[in-house]
């Protein structure tokens, strides 16, 4: 055991079965903490000597304790207001979809929009919704809900009106606006066509941000995330900044912002810094192209089920290359958003270009997603040093419907984990919160089972792309660590890391498999204080 450093031990824990992620010591049943840094890890008989009159011992009982989960792709604030909202994930048919909107807005103050959603048209056989289906249960307000994957949003006529929107309204690059036969908008917009409805909605209030944060924080606490890596804005920037100088941030954030934004990015960090273990910057994030589920994810052959359709970009090649190789040169990381097998060749290119470029450094470019791989792309992950950041409660949610869309050879390398493990690439896990679930649990049960949603696939979809429960726990920790540059503070318990852990009710390597997503996180400690446990 290595010697505590200088200070009474607060916190032991004993009696566990401790998965530490750390190679030189992956397993332990006792670990030892001063103040928010563990001092020792090691046996329950050693960390038992070190347990003074104001030492708190936590004893495990046997739970299996983890490194807490970091959750490599949330949108923060977005997931903490989903919570409150209208809620449209498991609507099933037209009619649920629009009772449950008719009751929401019952109880809406006249006026008042009426946001998010989450609604899934593949639930009810693939018919896009419409203004029409939802213009009489929303009399007094207007309605912009958004379908779960971010890339699609309906608008009802008061939310039109206000925006502005018309026959009339010119098309937008990068987006879709959904028309009829008679060229008015049914209310559906696509991507970059999204601006032209939400740009009217009225901004919240700080008490709303702050409400929303607070939502959030304590909602993955419950399930033992202990990190995240924000996909977001300036706005949601200042959010967390306002909660870290009031000493009320509960969750570590890595926040990205905008790659446009790069240069207000770089002076940010020279006035200021990168910012300290709660709360800290350097990463900027773009889009290639939309969603598999919209429509917009960029192939290189079209959709099955639509053959003169592959797909669009968000941004320009050249714009999204200039940025990055701007950004780069100014040390900042990038973050870009890639989904289809066209969208993911062009990103690999262009970090390829920019390193070339630039010369050497430790960049950690990302892709987000990495949905739909072409074979010869999997292996350039690992020779450009890219991490795929990828989401498994993804696969077993579009794979009820996927190879409809895409067609069953492509499908073959969706959400290919198992094949960029195996190249050599670093994967980190996410969740893309409000998009998916921010249950570490259910992404692990998802990676190593693959069983679809719809019950569909018992011995999983692509059972060949599976992974083992280790493997996944590294995503979700060691590697999501790295994915931040965390990797000194977090990410493994070790001495010297930050005290952050999650206690769960069964040890995830040795249970069935199938047994895995009914598994419960019983305490959740961050900087070596507990704020979560389970009653």
């Amino acid at each position: 055991m290595n010697a505590p450093a200088a200070g009474p031990i607060t916190l032991a824990v004993v009696n566990a079965r401790i998965w530490t992620g750390d190679t030189h010591r992956p397993w332990a049943d006792a670990l030892a903490v001063c103040g928010d840094t563990i001092v020792a890890v090691a046996s329950s008989a050693e960390v038992k000597k070190l347990v003074r009159a104001g030492t708190r011992v936590l004893d495990a009982q046997g739970q299996f304790v983890t490194p807490g989960f970091i959750d490599s792709h949330v949108h923060f604030l977005q997931g903490g207001l989903a919570l409150a909202s209208v809620q449209l994930r498991e609507a099933r048919t037209r009619a649920d979809f629009v009772n449950r909107i008719a009751e929401v807005a019952l109880r809406a103050s006249p006026g008042k929009w009426i946001e998010r959603g989450d609604w899934d048209h593949e639930l009810w056989g693939g018919e896009l919704p419409t203004r029409e289906w939802i213009d009489a249960a929303t009399p007094n307000n207007p309605l912009w809900i958004n379908r779960l994957d971010g890339h699609m949003a309906l608008a009802n006529s008061a939310a039109l009106k206000l925006a502005g929107v018309t026959r009339d309204t010119r098309d937008v690059d990068g987006g879709t606006m959904v028309r009829d036969s008679h060229g008015e908008p049914t209310g559906v917009f696509k991507d970059n066509a999204m601006l032209l409805v939400s740009r009217a909605i009225p901004a919240l209030s700080d008490a709303e941000w702050d409400t929303a944060l607070h939502d959030a924080m304590r909602y993955v606490a419950s399930h033992g995330v202990t990190s995240v890596h924000n996909m977001g804005y300036w706005d949601e920037y200042a959010v967390f900044k306002r909660a870290h100088d009031a000493g009320k941030l509960g969750t570590r954030i890595f926040a990205a912002v905008p790659l446009a934004s790069w240069e207000q990015l770089r002076d940010e960090i020279a006035k200021h810094g990168r910012g300290d273990d709660w709360l800290s910057i350097g990463a900027l994030k773009a889009f290639v192209d939309g969603s598999l589920g919209s429509h917009t994810a960029a192939m290189l052959e079209p959709f099955t089920d639509a053959p003169d359709d592959s797909g669009l970009l968000v941004n320009a090649v050249e714009d999204l290359y200039r940025w990055i190789r701007d950004a780069d040169a100014a040390g900042l990381q990038s973050i870009v958003h890639a989904i289809g097998d066209r969208a993911i060749r062009m990103q690999l290119d262009i970090y390829k270009r920019v390193a070339q470029e630039n010369g050497a450094r430790d960049r950690r470019f990302r892709i987000e997603h990495a949905q739909h791989l072409s074979a010869a792309d999997i292996g350039r992950f690992k020779q450009l040093g890219v991490i795929a950041s990828v989401q498994p409660y993804h696969a077993i949610d579009d794979g009820r419907w996927a190879e409809r869309v895409i067609g069953p050879e492509r499908a073959q390398l969706t959400y290919a984990f198992r094949s960029l493990i195996e190249s050599g690439a670093t994967v980190a896990f996410g969740s893309d919160w409000f998009v998916a679930p921010p249950i570490p649990i259910l992404g692990i049960d998802a990676a190593v089972t693959r069983r679809t949603l719809d019950g569909m696939h018992p011995g999983g979809w692509i059972p060949g792309q599976k992974i083992t429960v280790e493997q996944a726990l590294r995503a979700y920790t060691v590697h999501a660590a790295f994915a931040g540059f965390g990797e000194t503070r977090i990410g493994t318990l070790a001495r010297g890391k930050l005290a952050d852990f999650v206690f769960m009710d069964r040890e995830l390597t040795r249970i069935p498999v199938d047994e895995i997503a009914g598994a419960r996180v019983m305490r959740t400690v961050i900087g070596g204080a507990i704020v979560y446990e389970a009653q």
